[in-house]
């Protein structure tokens, strides 16, 4: 008889539970994505229903007061008023299936299942709703992603946070704080029309270091109260110890590489708060964190600090180095007089709570009549000039 060691019984145990462990997980998948592609069955269902004639219409809630009683009494929990109205509003959020592309979702949706109909023509028998018919959602997204998403009303905002979740792997609670941030709004907000659908359309995508910039930058877990006694290294300390969420927020692609950077001229030291590597743009990032209101000093020596990354540390191969100031308050006029055009250094707010829509509606009309205030002193100042 062989002699099994216990290397060899600890080798074999760990290789079959890693075998059974990815086994349910696709049994879970599989699961979540046949219940998510019968919840927009339903929901198309009733629809059509309610569609089908003003009369029909107008009795629409009696309607799923009643399937909920019946589906409830044979199926049990999952079936409640509430929960079938959601399915209606799932298949209202979501007319022809994911936004996400065909590869996204498993397969080619060619023959999806929006354009049949669960009944034989007769409107008997149930037909096998899932042999041989592709998914019509991505199977990383559960019920519960879409009945967060179905609370969007923006339709471009939908698509991108499904495509975004979906992308990057979201949880139910990162999808729920990134809508919360308003995520789509801060990365849209700077774009022309036809960005702002691109948007939608592929999620972000990141070529030059705009596309990884948000402002505000939302820091609200660093659970940090906006007080006048705080000091820098707080607040730099407070995003070290909670370095996850904060790269999740910050945008794609960062990598950490070092903090409190010492950079050496002629004996003099200087000290960059944080340096990070983003792998998508193939440059340094360089952060510096401000309290108090932006000055045209923190700028310059931040483009002291970006010079020197590009003569002394940048790779041939790699990217010029982009700095970020990370201030609680700015005056855009005056980055945009003391910033060369094309700068790679950016000044970005930060702040402590998550805004509202409201704030963030009224932030986007100030930075509008700002733009064309500004806009009518260059015309002014160039006319004078002729």
């Amino acid at each position: 008889m062989p002699d099994i060691t216990n290397h060899d019984e600890d080798t074999i145990y760990e290789r079959v539970t890693q075998i059974v462990e990815a086994a349910r997980a696709q049994v879970s998948r599989s699961i979540n994505s046949a219940m998510v592609h019968a919840y927009w069955l339903i929901g198309r269902e009733i629809v059509e229903v309610e569609q089908a004639g003003e009369e029909r219409a107008a009795y629409g809630d009696e309607l799923i007061g009643r399937l909920a009683e019946r589906l409830t009494a044979r199926f049990g929990k999952g079936f409640t008023k509430t929960g079938i109205k959601r399915m209606r509003q799932f298949y209202w959020s979501f007319p022809q299936g994911s936004y996400l592309p065909a590869e996204m979702c498993g397969q080619n949706k060619g023959a999806a299942v929006r354009d049949q109909s669960p009944l034989d023509p007769k409107g008997a028998a149930p037909r096998h709703l899932f042999v041989g018919e592709p998914p019509l959602f991505p199977p990383l997204l559960s019920w519960t992603h879409y009945r967060l998403l179905i609370t969007v009303s923006n339709r471009e905002a939908r698509a991108f946070y499904e495509i975004e979740a979906a992308r990057e792997n979201w949880s139910t609670r990162e999808l729920e704080r990134q809508m919360s941030s308003l995520l789509f709004e801060r990365l849209a907000k700077s774009r022309e029309k036809d960005e702002v659908l691109a948007l939608a359309k592929r999620g972000q995508q990141v070529a030059v270091p705009r596309d990884v910039l948000k402002d505000p930058i939302v820091l609200e877990f660093l659970e940090l109260e906006e007080r006048a006694h705080w000091l820098e290294k707080d607040l730099e300390q407070a995003i070290i110890d909670r370095l996850e969420p904060f790269l999740l927020e910050f945008g794609k692609g960062f990598c950490f590489v070092a903090r409190q950077k010492r950079l050496t001229l002629d004996g003099d030291h200087f000290y960059v708060d944080l340096v990070f590597y983003n792998r998508l743009l193939r440059c340094f990032v360089l952060i510096d964190l401000k309290l108090g209101k932006l000055t045209h000093q923190d700028l310059g020596q931040m483009q002291m600090y970006v010079n020197y990354f590009d003569r002394f540390q940048r790779e041939d191969f790699e990217e010029p180095t982009v700095g970020i100031i990370l201030c609680s308050d700015k005056n855009d006029a005056m980055v945009r007089i003391t910033l060369p055009e094309g700068s790679q250094v950016h000044a970005n707010r930060y702040q402590l709570y998550l805004p509202t829509e409201d704030e963030l509606r009224k932030e986007l009309e100030a930075q509008r009549q700002e733009a064309e205030q500004a806009l009518r002193a260059a015309l002014a100042d160039s006319e004078n000039e002729d």
